[in-house]
C-alpha cells in the first residue's frame, strides 16, 4: 500500500519537469478543470488574491498572523513550498495533511484526464476544493506567477487584491519592462473590489493606478492613502485615513519588511468584512514567521560548524528586486566580512543579483541545487562572481562552500546562502 506521499509523488514528480513555452499559458485548461469539479472557487470565504515581484510570501504571512491573532480560520496557498508540498495548503491553522492531498490530487487528477492540466494548476484546483469544503473565514490565495493567466486568477470577486513590489522576473513569459510587467500583475484587479498596492516604481506605479481606473476599483497605494515606515526604535509607524499609529517592530527582519507590514495592515483596512482589531494586528506583527526570508539559523549541522562569533542567514531572494533591498539591509549592519554561498536556476542570470552587494561581499561561493537538474553549474556561478570582481569559487555542496570559507580562516564573518527558493528549502531540511 503506497503511502499519501508516494501517492502524491506519482502525480506531481512526471510534472515538475515541464515548462509552459513563452506565449502559451492559458486559463482554459483551468476554467475546464473547475468546472468538471463544480467550480469551487465559487464557493470559498472572502479571498484576498496577492501578486508582485517580491514581498508576496512575506505580505501573507504578515496577513495570516493578524487574521489568526483576530481568532480567524485561515485557508492560503503559498508556493513554491520549501521542505514539504503540503506547505503549499494551509487549512484552517495549519499544513494541510498529506492524506487529504493526496485524495485531493487523485480527485482532481480524475477530473483533468483528457486535458493533462500542470503541476501548478492541479495544486490550486485541489485548494479550491479544500477551501470550499472544510470551514474557514479567509482565503490568502498567493499568485504562482504574473497574475493574468495565474491559475488562482479564476476567483472573479476576490475581497481585495493586493499587488508588492514590481521588479524584473519571469522577463520570458511577463515581458521585458516594467509596464509590461505590471500590466500582467494588475489584472488579478477586479470591478469595485479595492486594489492595494505596495510601493511601486513610476512605471509599475502608473499601469495600477490606469488599471484601477478602468475597472473601477477603489485604490489604496503606498506613499498616497496610506503610508509605512520605520520608527528609531524599530517600531513601525503607520499613517492612513484612520489617523496615525505606532505599532510593534515586526517580527521578520529587515528593514523592508515594514512597508510589507504595511500592505497586510492597509489590506485588512480596506476589507471591514474582514474582522480583524488594532490589536490583532500589533499581536500579529509580532508573532509573524515566514522561513528563508533574512532568517538566521540557529541549529542544524550547518552551524554547528562554524567557529564563535560567526552567523548564516538564509534568504530565498532571487531577483534583483530582492538582492537590492537584502544588501541595503545589510549594509545596515555593524561591518563584517560577508561571504555569499549561491545557487541559481538556467534561466536566471546571476551577475544582476551579484551587483547589489558590490563593495559589501568577500566571497562567492557556486553550488549546485540539489536534486534539481535546471541548476546552474557552480562554476559558471563562480565566473559570473568573477567578471564583477568578487572572487567567485565553485564547491560541490552548501556544505563544502562553508567548509571552505571557514578553513580560509579571517576575521569573524557572516554567510548568506541565497538564489533560489528551492536552495533554502534544501537547507532547511536539513538545518530548520
Amino acid at each position: 500500500m503506497p503511502t499519501p506521499i508516494e501517492r502524491i509523488n506519482r502525480i506531481l514528480d512526471p510534472l515538475k519537469a515541464q515548462r509552459t513555452h513563452p506565449g502559451k499559458f492559458s486559463l482554459d485548461k483551468m476554467r475546464t478543470l473547475l468546472a468538471r469539479l463544480g467550480n469551487p472557487q465559487k464557493r470559498i470565504p472572502p479571498a484576498i488574491h496577492v501578486a508582485g515581484t517580491n514581498g508576496k510570501g512575506s505580505l501573507v504571512a504578515f496577513l495570516r498572523a493578524m487574521c489568526e491573532a483576530a481568532g480567524l480560520k485561515v485557508h492560503m496557498t503559498i508556493s513554491p513550498d520549501l521542505v514539504s508540498v503540503t506547505e503549499r495548503i494551509y487549512l484552517a491553522g495549519h499544513d494541510i495533511e498529506a492524506e487529504l492531498l493526496a485524495e485531493l490530487l487523485e480527485e482532481v487528477a480524475r477530473a483533468g484526464d483528457g486535458i493533462s492540466p500542470q503541476h501548478f494548476e492541479l495544486i490550486t484546483a485541489s485548494a479550491f476544493v479544500a477551501f470550499s469544503r472544510i470551514s474557514g473565514d479567509v482565503v490568502l490565495l498567493e499568485t504562482g506567477l504574473g497574475g493574468r493567466l495565474d491559475a488562482t486568477n479564476m476567483v472573479d470577486r476576490p475581497a481585495a487584491a493586493a499587488i508588492t513590489p514590481i521588479s524584473f522576473d519571469h522577463m520570458e513569459f511577463l515581458g521585458d519592462t516594467l509596464a509590461k510587467i505590471a500590466a500582467e500583475k494588475a489584472e488579478i484587479m477586479k470591478p469595485g473590489r479595492p486594489a492595494i498596492i505596495g510601493p511601486q516604481q513610476p512605471e509599475a506605479a502608473a499601469v495600477f493606478d490606469a488599471k484601477a481606473a478602468e475597472i473601477g476599483a477603489p485604490i489604496f497605494r503606498a506613499g498616497r492613502e496610506w503610508k509605512a515606515w520605520r520608527e528609531a526604535d524599530g517600531r513601525l509607524g503607520y499613517e492612513s485615513a484612520k489617523g496615525k499609529r505606532l505599532l510593534p517592530r515586526p517580527g521578520l527582519f529587515g528593514d523592508y519588511q515594514y512597508p510589507n507590514a504595511g500592505t497586510a495592515i492597509a489590506v485588512l483596512e480596506a476589507c471591514p468584512e474582514i474582522k480583524v482589531s488594532d490589536d490583532a494586528i500589533a499581536a500579529g506583527l509580532g508573532t509573524v514567521r515566514w522561513p528563508a526570508r533574512l532568517q538566521r539559523l540557529s541549529k542544524g549541522p550547518l552551524v554547528a560548524s562554524l567557529p564563535a562569533g560567526w552567523a548564516i542567514w538564509l534568504d530565498g531572494t532571487h531577483n534583483a528586486g530582492g538582492a537590492e533591498v537584502v544588501a541595503a539591509t545589510m549594509r545596515t549592519w555593524p561591518k563584517r566580512p560577508l561571504h555569499i554561498v549561491f545557487a541559481t536556476q538556467k534561466q536566471r542570470q546571476p551577475q544582476p543579483i551579484f551587483r547589489p552587494f558590490l563593495g559589501l561581499v568577500d566571497s562567492v561561493h557556486g553550488v549546485p541545487i540539489p536534486d534539481l537538474p535546471s541548476s546552474h553549474d557552480p562554476e559558471t556561478i563562480a565566473a559570473a562572481a568573477r567578471e564583477l570582481g568578487l572572487p567567485g569559487t565553485a564547491s560541490p555542496s552548501v556544505a563544502a562552500a562553508v567548509a571552505d570559507i571557514i578553513a580560509k580562516g579571517g576575521a569573524t564573518g557572516r554567510i548568506l546562502i541565497c538564489g533560489s527558493l528551492y536552495l533554502a528549502g534544501s537547507v532547511l531540511a536539513e538545518n530548520g
